[in-house]
């Protein structure tokens, strides 16, 4: 995980992210005042990135050329504009947490060329990188070899010559990536800024457009804190203080970068750029992904929704049985061939247990090798492990509820790595041991200790109130930012303070030391984490109100809608929060080949909710927990971390007096009402 970021700075420029802001542009002055974020900037990325720092930077020349700049402008200090014979000042800054390869990469990198690669992702196929490499300096090899021509830059979607010839362009390598991913690349022998998230927005990056205010175009990882403090709901910040933010009623600074592939192409300004009255206006091109694969996972379409005769899954798994159903029927009676109506319901109720079995096989495969690649243990995490003496190091830990998807990811987890290590699961709650995440978290901790019990499993406590948390609410509320509702911040705060993974050990419980309970804090920087399973399982309660008002289609439509919007509700947000730990945050769930493996399954495999809740929702993934031995996870209901740690309970009765008067707060809300289904 790191943090990465890039100011561009200008007198002469201003960066719009399509033609119909051009015109607002045009409105924009230049001013020699700009707020500055220098210090506060590289504090949060250092956060995000703890093991080196780094920065460089680049300026454009009125003639085109590109130079390497001295840094004494770094873009980001509140200076002046640029010198009179450069156009455009661009400052790199790269955060490393280093996770990959047998030596130390510090970012950002930089070629012979002059290009500059600042990366925070990993990778996991598409391009090869050795077990000893760092992941980052593969990307830039291969960047280094991409076709550096005009009309890619500039989104042509014509072929080059270079493209005919065998060499790829940037798009397609990096369209070719298979992992998550947020990177900001220059390409020196074209004057191009690529920058961009991967299809599902699995890493964080934030954009701040040219304003009035600011006339900068900004990158950012995260938001510093006062950037988000000065831009927030005020209803947000009523929960973090009592302050009057009445007055706060500007604009965000800050969006979510949409998933994608960006181009800024800075050459021949002159020629590709509209004129304004002190410079020209520069247009951002969005790309189209060249893979064509990946463009069907975005689509995110299932071949089959709605049950039929022809498709369900009964005929499907016992020819048989239809043939003989067939003739019964054509015979005129129940009892052709000796088989009755009692029969035909028992074997037809087996065999759909049978296909479902069958498929969920299929998901614990591909969810096992999605897990497997993200705890790799080559030279993965050899750096860290050598710094750790106690023979119960845990390199890995699990956000941990106790639940069906965190229960799943931690059986698989002990079945991917070595028995010597140990696994931490982290569980956070705000009402001891009286929280329902932290009663399932216990039951679970048994459970996984029946199936793997030689496996040493440590449940980390992490309780707080949220009466105490003043100082830490402020800094969630700048991680959470540009999202700005109460959920936000009580899954932001719960978050946060399950990866900072410091709380207690009951030590009779986990089986460890002397059976006293001791304060413990996780040195794992590697988080398993199952965001995605309820977007793509149905895990939610809108998906059964959705059902059962619409039906197969429905839902299906719903659950799309989920996926294709998560990078905006969920990904960045989730990501800002764990990561500021300096730690890293994994999603099995969201892996390609799992994406694409639960889409091949009928949808009423995936979930049958005319079922009870805790047995039709996410089904498939409660016949993976049978599969895995974890029966009692299996028939866990679905609770989000908000109300399973009660966070959100605890929340509403500070800030509307109970749960009722929150609720009732809500419906008249339609911002938060939209985020709390």
């Amino acid at each position: 995980m790191c943090g990465i970021a890039l100011v561009l700075s200008s007198d002469r420029l201003v960066i719009v992210p399509c033609a119909t802001a051009a015109a607002a542009a045009s409105e924009i002055q230049h001013s020699c005042e700009r707020k500055g974020l220098s210090d506060e900037l590289k504090e949060a990325l250092c956060r995000r990135g703890p093991d080196s720092l780094g920065y460089e930077s680049r300026r454009l020349l009125a003639d085109g050329t590109v130079v390497v700049s001295d840094g004494c402008n770094d873009g980001v200090e509140g200076k002046g504009g640029v010198s009179d014979s450069g156009v455009a000042d661009l400052f790199f800054i790269g955060a490393t947490l280093h996770l990959r390869g047998a030596k130390l990469v510090s970012q950002p990198l930089v070629a012979p060329t002059g290009s500059v690669l600042v990366y925070n992702g990993e990778i996991y196929g598409g391009i090869q990188v050795a077990d000893d490499e760092n992941d980052t300096q593969a990307l830039f090899t291969s960047l280094e070899s991409c076709c550096s021509c005009d009309c890619h830059a500039l989104g042509r979607d014509k072929t080059c010559p270079c493209c005919g010839s065998g060499a790829k362009s940037v798009l397609q390598l990096f369209s070719t990536i298979k992992g998550p991913w947020a990177l900001i690349y220059w390409q020196m022998k074209s004057n191009t800024i690529w920058f961009g998230r991967d299809a599902f927005g699995r890493r964080s990056l934030l954009v701040h457009w040219p304003t009035a205010d600011d006339s900068r175009f900004i990158l950012s990882s995260v938001s510093p804190p006062s950037f988000a403090k000065n831009n927030s709901d005020p209803t947000v910040n009523d929960f973090v203080s009592d302050r009057d933010m009445s007055n706060h009623t500007e604009a965000s600074y800050w969006e979510e970068l949409p998933c994608g592939i960006h181009s800024i192409h800075m050459k021949d300004i002159a020629k590709y750029g509209a004129h304004m009255k002190e410079g020209w206006i520069v247009e951002v091109n969005t790309h189209k992904w060249m893979a064509s694969s990946l463009n069907e996972l975005i689509k995110w379409e299932r071949k089959l929704t709605v049950p039929t005769m022809e498709n369900n899954s009964v005929d499907r798994g016992n020819h048989q049985l239809s043939q003989s159903f067939i003739r019964s029927r054509e015979a005129g009676g129940n009892t052709n061939n000796g088989i009755t109506k009692a029969d035909l319901l028992s074997d037809s109720s087996l065999c759909e247990a049978n296909c479902i079995t069958q498929s969920a096989h299929r998901v614990l495969v591909a969810l096992r090798e999605s897990v497997m690649l993200r705890t790799k243990m080559n030279t993965l995490f050899q750096g860290t492990l050598n710094k750790f003496e106690d023979e119960e190091s845990a390199p890995i830990a699990v956000l941990f509820s106790g639940g069906l998807d965190s229960m799943i990811l931690a059986a698989l987890l002990d079945q991917c790595i070595d028995s010597k290590w140990t696994i931490d699961l982290l569980n956070v709650s705000f009402d001891g041991q009286l929280a329902p995440d932290r009663i399932s978290a216990i039951a679970g901790l048994k459970e996984l200790q029946r199936i793997s019990p030689c496996r040493r499993w440590r449940l980390i406590e992490i309780d707080t109130a949220l009466t105490d948390l003043k100082g830490e609410s402020e800094h969630v509320m700048s991680l959470i930012h540009p999202s700005n509702t109460y959920m936000d911040l009580n899954i932001g705060i719960a978050l946060w303070l399950a990866a900072g993974g410091d709380g207690w050990v009951d030590g009779s419980t986990c089986r460890m030391q002397d059976g006293s309970r001791y304060k413990y804090r996780s040195r794992s920087r590697v988080l398993i984490v199952g965001s995605g399973a309820d977007e793509q399982c149905a895990g939610y309660g809108r998906h059964r109100t959705k059902f059962r008002l619409g039906g197969w289609n429905a839902l299906d439509q719903e659950m799309r809608l989920d996926v294709q919007r998560i990078w905006k509700r969920n990904m960045g947000r989730d990501d800002r929060c764990i990561t500021d730990h300096g730690k890293e945050a994994r999603f099995p769930f969201l892996d390609e080949n799992v994406i694409k493996t639960l889409l091949e399954i009928p949808l009423w495999e995936i979930a049958k909710l005319d079922e009870p809740v805790g047995k039709g929702d996410k089904k498939i993934l409660r016949e993976v927990a049978r599969l895995l031995g974890l029966q009692e996870a299996a028939l866990q209901p679905k609770r989000a971390i908000q109300f399973g740690s009660r966070i959100a309970r605890e929340s509403n009765r500070k800030n509307f007096g109970s749960n009722r008067a929150a609720n009732q707060a809500a419906a008249g809300s339609v911002q938060i009402h939209q985020h709390m289904q």
